[in-house]
């Protein structure tokens, strides 16, 4: 009993510290992120952290998994995913995108493109989960070419953020999300 809830502390304490590196890295960018501030946050001691993550660029690498983890079992959970239709895994991305595209959710771009090209190693497990999204999309898709430029056109809307270029207004962004869906399931 006394391992279980030894477990269940060490999990606790390492989800309050990369949820509050993630808050940490949209507010300031990750590659401006301490890790005191990250141990202040997360309400445990540097010690605590350390141990969890020796190191920042331990850290970085576990949040960009955390968020990797994070899609794919929203994927996995999706209803159109689970469809078996035609264009399931298209739809099941569109849905996901279209939540985060619309949270308009902004990273501090300076922070995150630092990160990545101080650590070129965190682009590794999204280029994976990418590959696999993309052999997913074409493999069900009616058009798999069709089906490509879709998740090209939505991995760019979700890109625009990160590099501060997002010049859409919000109705051509809903335009441009309403037009895929349409792609997807045609009526």
């Amino acid at each position: 009993r006394q391992r279980l809830a030894m477990a269940a502390a060490k999990i606790s304490s390492r989800e309050r510290i990369l949820e509050a590196a993630e808050a940490l890295a949209h507010e300031v960018g990750p590659g401006h992120m301490s890790l005191d501030a990250v141990a202040q946050r997360a309400g445990v001691s540097k010690g605590g952290l350390l141990y969890n993550f020796p190191s920042k660029a331990k850290l970085l690498e576990a949040l960009v998994e955390h968020h990797l983890e994070q899609f794919e079992a929203a994927f996995a959970a999706s209803p159109a995913a689970r469809s078996g239709k035609a264009n399931a895994s298209a739809a099941a991305f569109l849905e996901i995108a279209t939540i985060e595209i619309r949270k308009k959710a902004k990273p501090p771009a300076a922070g995150v493109l630092a990160a990545f090209v101080e650590n070129p190693d965190l682009l590794k497990p999204a280029r994976t989960v990418g590959r696999r999204l993309i052999d997913r999309i074409k493999a069900d898709a009616d058009d798999a070419d069709l089906a490509l430029v879709g998740y090209l056109a939505l991995e760019g809307m979700r890109c625009l953020p990160l590099l501060d270029l997002d010049v859409l207004s919000e109705r051509e962004r809903e335009a441009a999300l309403g037009a895929m869906a349409r792609l997807i399931e045609p009526a």
